[in-house]
Order: structure tokens, then C-alpha cells, then sequence
């Protein structure tokens, strides 16, 4: 049974809405971003916003599709009893969940804001990493 895979897609997708509503307020499509503390537009409005020319939050969209992508194929009967999609979970959700904690550290330690749509992306990209390595050490 691939339960682990099933539920990273369902906190895959969880993460796509949080990360798709920063980007789109990123490329100007969404106004204000509903945070309560003012934190949101403080982070998104610095420079570290950005990653090459591009928003952050892209990355995550990316980061969350292939995660849920993965997750589901891996989770067809084909692929059930196959280790290598849980291996890449592991490995494409450790890759986000390293990118969140380097951005979760500018947040405390540069920016001095705190945004709560980020926060929330780093409990799923958490979450889905401890799933998917709960799954990799599951006994076959």
C-alpha cells in the first residue's frame, strides 16, 4: 500500500494553493495579500523575493507539482511495490525543505518580518519530507 504517497499528494496540493496565491500576488495578479500582520508584503517585497529574475513562489508551484505528480504516478498499481518514487520524494522534498529553511532563516535573521502564507508552505514542505521518509524506511 503506498498510504505515504497518497498522502504527500494531498499536502502536495495543500502546498500548490499556498505557493500558486504567492505567486500570483508576486506577478501583480492578486493585491494585497491577506496576512493580519503585515509581514506577508514585507517579505515578498524584498530583494530575496526573487530567485534569477524569477518570484520565489514559482519555485514552490514547481516544487509542489512534481511532488504531487510523483506522488500519485508512484501511488498506481504498477508502481506501488517500486522503492524509487518514495526515493525521489525523499530526495525532491528534502531539495524543497532545505530551500525553505535557508528562506525561513532570511525571514528571522535578515528581513525581520515574518510571513504566514511562508510559514505555512514550510509546515507542508515539512511535513511532506517526514512522510515521504516515513515511507522510505517503512519495511516493504
Amino acid at each position: 500500500m503506498s498510504l505515504h504517497r497518497q498522502t504527500v499528494a494531498v499536502l502536495a496540493l495543500v502546498g500548490i494553493a499556498i505557493a500558486t496565491y504567492l505567486w500570483l500576488h508576486a506577478i501583480g495578479v492578486v493585491g494585497a495579500l491577506k496576512c493580519g500582520t503585515g509581514g506577508c508584503e514585507i517579505v515578498q517585497a524584498s530583494t530575496y523575493a526573487r530567485l534569477l529574475g524569477i518570484p520565489v513562489a514559482f519555485y514552490g508551484v514547481v516544487g509542489y507539482v512534481a511532488l504531487f505528480g510523483l506522488s500519485v504516478a508512484g501511488s498506481q498499481p504498477a508502481l506501488v511495490s517500486r522503492r524509487w518514487p518514495t526515493r525521489w520524494l525523499v530526495a525532491l522534498s528534502g531539495t524543497g525543505l532545505a530551500f525553505t529553511l535557508y528562506l525561513t532563516s532570511l525571514e528571522m535573521f535578515v528581513i525581520h518580518a515574518w510571513c504566514r502564507w511562508c510559514l505555512a508552505s514550510a509546515a507542508v514542505i515539512t511535513a511532506i519530507f517526514v512522510t515521504s521518509l516515513a515511507g522510505f524506511f517503512r519495511k516493504s
